[in-house]
């Protein structure tokens, strides 16, 4: 894709760039996704395992608190990384209508003579 270096080129948006790196998004939710499931069913079904020690009172001290923001946030990540790979599969999708669309409009379009359009 185009970094913005270029002389005049801002942007420089190739289907294949998208189509290539939408499907990392995706698959970086599904680890993230579980990787909190994770946690969430380990945590829960061990009670409080982070023991009785002066280390581990101190981080059951600061996650217990915030256990519940920390799994809502891990969520909302994963569903904004579930976002961005939908919304670039559409881009790119719409990037390839838009082509054909603009194709279409400086195609020559054939008249009938006596139609006033131009040979």
């Amino acid at each position: 894709m185009g970094d913005g270096r270029g002389k005049g080129k801002v942007l420089d948006i190739k289907v294949a760039d998208i189509k290539s790196v939408s499907p990392t998004f995706h698959h970086q939710a599904v680890k993230l996704s579980e990787a909190l499931t994770t946690l969430i069913s380990a945590l829960d079904g061990y009670g409080e395992p982070w023991g009785d020690d002066k280390p581990g009172k101190d981080f059951g001290t600061h996650y217990k608190p915030n256990q519940k923001h920390i799994e809502s946030s891990t969520g909302i990540l994963v569903l904004g990384l579930t976002s961005i790979h939908e919304a670039m599969q559409d881009m790119a999708d719409g990037h390839v209508d838009n082509d054909k669309l603009i194709e279409g409009m400086f195609t020559k379009a054939r008249h009938a003579p006596g139609e006033g359009g131009h040979k």
